[in-house]
């Protein structure tokens, strides 16, 4: 996002927008480590933060909870009702003492379509958060070698060239990728699987089918 909008978003009068007209807004402080909302719950509002600091998790099926985001003074959350999604897919924790802005999701998308340069730098501010969490999601999800792997895996499938890329890797050893990157053969089988998982490759007797999605690691190093 450029300086000027970067310095719109900045413009946001929390306590402006607090004391124009609507009811459907407040404040509300949080204890350290109390839960703003729930995953599950319902998706009716959207949340500022004035002061303080708020965590977003996820919990899987399998119970396992992935941190999403880390967010300040400044910053919205709890957005997804307005494209909606009728329930959390996260919980918000207050990682300090904080106080937030609660708007509610109908005056959020009244003010939103009457004031517009409200909903220009409302949009600015959540594209570049947007950015800054996929590049943090990114960072906890893939170190330096697996990055290299995957570098090593799309310049053997040509991607990137003019001819039509060759999907499928036949014949490559471990030992071969473990080369080329300066690791072991044991690391790469154990980054083989990881991206295995992440339906980034699949591994069978033809060789290495490649995913398009495999770009995500590389474009974000």
């Amino acid at each position: 996002m450029g300086a000027k909008a970067a310095a719109d978003v900045n413009l946001f009068d929390a306590q402006a927008f607090l004391e124009s007209a609507g009811a459907a807004r407040k404040v509300v402080a949080y204890r350290r480590s109390e839960a703003i909302f729930s995953q599950g719950d319902a998706g009716d509002s959207v949340f500022y933060i004035r002061t303080g600091g708020v965590k977003l998790s996820a919990v899987s099926p399998a119970g396992r909870e992935a941190i999403v985001a880390m967010l300040g003074p400044g910053d919205f959350f709890g957005e997804g009702g307005l494209a909606g999604q009728s329930v959390r897919r996260t919980t918000a924790t207050a990682l300090t003492p904080t106080t937030a802005l609660v708007i509610g999701r109908t005056e959020m998308i009244r003010v939103l379509r009457a004031e517009h340069a409200l909903s220009d730098r409302f949009i600015a501010y959540m594209v570049s958060r947007n950015i800054r969490m996929e590049e943090d999601l990114l960072d906890q999800l893939f170190d330096s070698t697996e990055r290299g792997l995957a570098r090593a895996l799309l310049l053997l499938a040509r991607y990137g060239t003019k001819d039509k890329p060759d999907r499928i890797l036949p014949g490559v050893s471990h030992a071969a990728l473990a080369s080329s990157i300066g690791t072991t053969a044991v690391r790469i089988r154990a980054v083989l699987e990881k991206f295995t998982r992440l339906g980034f490759i699949q591994e069978g007797p033809a060789g290495i089918a490649i995913s398009t999605s495999l770009l995500s690691v590389v474009l974000h190093d």
